[in-house]
């Protein structure tokens, strides 16, 4: 996970201007990919801290387009956001590296159905992963 975040930091900051607000096709700009990404860090870090405390955890589910536009993401400077980004996951990368390996097998009971913590890391690293994708494609 380190390296996926600081590798993406400079790609993040390459990107300019308009380039960050463009909708394609009506579906989020990059800066509210990176919002998204954002509540994303937000909700799975308390997953991740709770769920090494208890052995059942009941917390609700993330409704993104509600918290997207809430936060209006659309509005924010291109740098604050990746800078937020960067840094909240370069905690949630510590935090999981030092993650007590005896509660992989703790449950969050979520929205659609029970998940341990050790699918909830692995599932956030692939989320994460899949939008930089997205966020970084067409700048290539």
């Amino acid at each position: 996970m380190d390296r996926t975040v600081e590798t993406s930091r400079t790609r993040l900051l390459g990107i300019a201007g308009q380039a960050t607000a463009e909708r394609p096709g009506g579906k989020w700009s990059r800066k509210e990919i990176l919002g998204h990404l954002i509540d994303s860090a937000a909700n799975n870090h308390q997953r991740f801290v709770r769920l090494q405390h208890e052995d059942v955890v009941a917390l609700p589910g993330y409704r993104q387009s509600d918290w997207v536009r809430t936060q209006n993401y659309a509005a924010r400077e291109w740098r604050d956001l990746v800078e937020l980004w960067l840094a909240y996951n370069r905690h949630l990368a510590h935090v999981i590296r030092h993650a007590d390996p005896a509660a992989t097998k703790h449950i969050w009971k979520g929205p659609s159905g029970d998940v341990n913590l050790q699918f909830l890391i692995e599932d956030y690293l692939h989320h994460l992963r899949h939008h930089l994708e997205q966020i970084l494609a067409s700048s290539a």
